[in-house]
């Protein structure tokens, strides 16, 4: 989810843990823990700070060891123990308790976007990516937001929170059909499916999806249950030629190849140098795909200049790559 909303629910958890009783009666705990609960809430997107560095070390660690199994409880002991630092006579069970409720609410609520995390750490470092909640999703927000207002006029936290929350819950199942009637007719469609990458946006109806069959990848939208064919390719895997198996080894394309499970890859020939180019299909918009990885090898098989990330013009591009934009 986004910040916003994750900071939201965390006040959300802070009005439940109204409803224990050891919270409603100690007026100190209970602001504590509303502290701590909305740190716990966003205390995972905290390798955010990864994007200092480089975008390939933040690609292959965002969502990965802080949103890991061992990190709910890590951030919950650290976060408790701050705090208790400052108020030591309150209950450090029942402040960790609902810490280690909102850090864990992060990371579960994070596994239902197209992103996902790799919460399976330590056991596995699959990314769980169920597909079927937008990064922001404007109802879930409105809803924080209708909440938060109903607390400060004065309604009981513990069961606003309470009904906001079945809703929610209703909705997600709502979410979890939507999809899995999407993903239906794709395979009455394609009998050959092997996998699809559901994107679901802001608006309610209209989703994005990536389709992997035997032999090709097709990327379309469903607006309203109608399924619409955009772009088909080939589905050709990585060459294993020396270019390629240089390319593999740069640490751009490497973080890309960690992430990425729908992706086709394009080579150019230059006087100077080869570029490879993986282009992730999970993510078109406006006849584009924004998500890449990029690199530039010279005819030596050495590494010129590489790039991942987000880039929406091929001169924006070209900006990251300046080593073979000289060579040109």
């Amino acid at each position: 989810m986004d910040t916003g909303t994750h900071i939201a629910m965390g006040i959300a958890l802070g009005g439940i843990a109204t409803l224990d009783p050891a919270v409603q009666s100690d007026p100190t705990l209970f602001h504590a823990v509303l502290v701590g609960t909305i740190a716990g809430s966003h205390a995972p997107d905290f390798d955010t700070v990864l994007k200092l560095k480089n975008n390939a070390t933040y690609l292959r660690h965002h969502r990965g060891v802080t949103h890991s199994l061992p990190a709910i409880v890590i951030w919950g002991i650290l976060i408790s123990s701050i705090i208790y630092l400052f108020v030591p006579g309150v209950s450090f069970l029942h402040l960790w308790a609902w810490i280690f409720l909102a850090v864990g609410l992060h990371v579960f609520v994070d596994i239902f976007n197209a992103y996902g995390t790799q919460a399976g750490r330590p056991f596995t470092n699959k990314w769980i990516a169920f597909g079927f909640i937008n990064t922001f999703d404007p109802f879930i927000f409105i809803l924080h937001i209708v909440g938060i207002i109903a607390w400060v006029l004065g309604a009981n936290p513990g069961y606003t929170w309470l009904i906001i929350y079945t809703v929610i819950a209703m909705y997600y199942i709502k979410r979890y059909l939507d999809k899995r009637e999407i993903v239906k007719k794709i395979y009455d469609y394609f009998p050959t499916t092997e996998k699809i990458a559901t994107s679901p946006t802001i608006k309610q109806n209209y989703w994005r999806v990536a389709i992997t069959t035997s032999e090709n990848f097709y990327v379309g939208s469903v607006d309203n249950g109608h399924i619409l064919i955009i772009d088909e390719f080939d589905k050709v895997p990585l060459p294993n030629s020396d270019i390629m198996n240089v390319a593999k080894q740069d640490k751009n394309i490497s973080a890309f190849l960690s992430f990425s499970p729908v992706y086709r890859w394009e080579t150019y020939e230059y006087d100077n140098y080869t570029e490879v180019r993986l282009i992730d299909l999970r993510y078109r918009s406006r006849d584009y795909y924004p998500f890449v990885a990029v690199v530039q090898i010279d005819d030596n098989l050495n590494i010129l200049s590489s790039y991942t990330g987000w880039i929406y013009s091929e001169k924006k591009l070209k900006r990251k790559l300046h080593v073979g934009e000289n060579l040109i």
